[in-house]
């Protein structure tokens, strides 16, 4: 059945047009409204550009990934800027609060006074880690071109990594649809590991 399916799939020039502005746009999409699971996007990409013809699909791929993620972080942080400096706040600003716990709050505030804007970097690729650091920027004032400048080479590392695991994942195996599934089992395990040891932790404090 899935043989099936894979021959009624559309030609690679289709699938280029079609899908590197739909993953611009999720993943654009994802960094502004944190929900989307973008990082497993970048590998599933990687797994079909692998098995492309094209030369240069992985650079476009990666270009078009670190970019979007640039532009969401960017739009979602101007947001941010704007609710801190509102009197009522915006949902923007309240989204993003409720995404980061107290205490990860106060390690990314600690971190950005040590590193400054290099604590970036590491946020993009720690999972969860994205939205703490924000906050503490947006709570410490930091400018707009001042994130920006520190959000680039985060942008980049980040979509290296996942275009390296969806890479990874193409490779050990010879159907596409295989090392796409290998891809975002891989992904998924990353982003959710930590998050469920820290509650296997806190059940063991309790």
């Amino acid at each position: 059945m899935i043989e099936e399916v894979l021959r009624q799939l559309p030609t690679e020039s289709t699938q280029q047009v079609v899908g590197y502005p739909t993953l611009f746009l999720l993943v654009a999409v994802g960094s502004l409204v944190p929900v989307v699971p973008t990082g497993a996007l970048v590998s599933t990409a990687a797994v079909v550009t692998l098995h492309q013809t094209s030369p240069f699909a992985l650079l476009v791929v990666f270009a078009v990934a670190s970019g979007a993620a640039f532009l969401g972080d960017t739009c979602l942080y101007w947001l941010g800027q704007r609710g801190v400096r509102s009197r009522n706040g915006s949902k923007w600003l309240e989204a993003i609060t409720r995404r980061a716990a107290p205490e990860r709050l106060a390690q990314a505030q600690r971190k950005l006074d040590e590193h400054d804007t290099m604590v970036l970097v590491l946020s993009r690729l720690v999972p969860a880690g994205r939205i703490p650091v924000m906050l503490a920027c947006l709570l410490g004032r930091m400018p707009l071109k001042q994130f920006a400048r520190g959000d680039v080479p985060a942008c980049l590392a980040w979509a290296a990594t996942y275009q390296l695991i969806g890479i990874l994942g193409g490779s050990l195996f010879a159907e596409p649809w295989e090392g796409a599934l290998a891809a975002v089992v891989l992904t998924v395990l990353i982003s959710g590991t930590p998050a469920l040891w820290r509650r296997l932790r806190a059940r063991m404090a309790g």
